[in-house]
């Protein structure tokens, strides 16, 4: 008996030791705050809490500068062409597509149009929903009883692919929320 009391002692030694491991790790590489500086003035200026950018960017490209999305999207925030053009055309930009490829320019159109989504839906899942699957698609969820109970936020989400995308996002936004407040 007080060689499994010794043995079950280690064991409980060695997991809380592996646990203090863990949050330093997942901090470093699982859940890093790469582009702090850029990420945090443009968080402000377009009204988003900067660990929700940090979860955006965390999932839609690992904060990877060069990613290139099957669909076309590129950058830290994947945008898209016909996106880039539109949030372009709202700030009175000049650029090209590939000016995503800047950190700077993907974090400001990223925050820019999250910002924009968050105001219109008032719910971030909803407006990571809208990020991923577009917004007119998921105001014509939002009328669906099926989906949304009360018309403004999602209670399910049709598409398995956007429900897969919004549940990563607040899994990273939690994760940041708890890892760095």
């Amino acid at each position: 008996m007080k060689k499994f009391c010794g043995v079950l002692l280690a064991l409980v030694i060695l997991l809380c030791g592996a646990l203090l491991c863990v949050r330093p790790y997942e901090r470093a590489f699982v859940y890093p705050k790469k582009y702090t500086g850029i990420i945090e003035q443009y968080s402000g200026e377009y009204g988003l809490e900067k660990n929700l950018l940090f979860a955006v960017i965390c999932t839609e490209s690992g904060f990877d500068k060069d990613a290139v999305s099957r669909a076309g999207a590129i950058g830290l925030t994947q945008i898209t062409e016909e996106t880039y053009d539109w949030i372009k055309w709202k700030l009175g930009d000049e650029g090209q597509f590939r000016d995503l490829f800047e950190p700077e320019i993907s974090v400001k159109y990223g925050a820019y149009f999250m910002g924009f989504l968050l105001d219109d839906f008032g719910d971030y899942r909803t407006a990571a929903a809208a990020y991923h699957a577009g917004r007119a698609k998921v105001h014509s969820w939002l009328k669906i009883p099926e989906y949304s109970s009360d018309g403004i936020t999602l209670d399910s989400i049709p598409s398995k692919d956007t429900a897969h995308y919004v549940a990563k996002i607040t899994k990273a936004y939690e994760k940041y929320n708890s890892l760095y407040e």
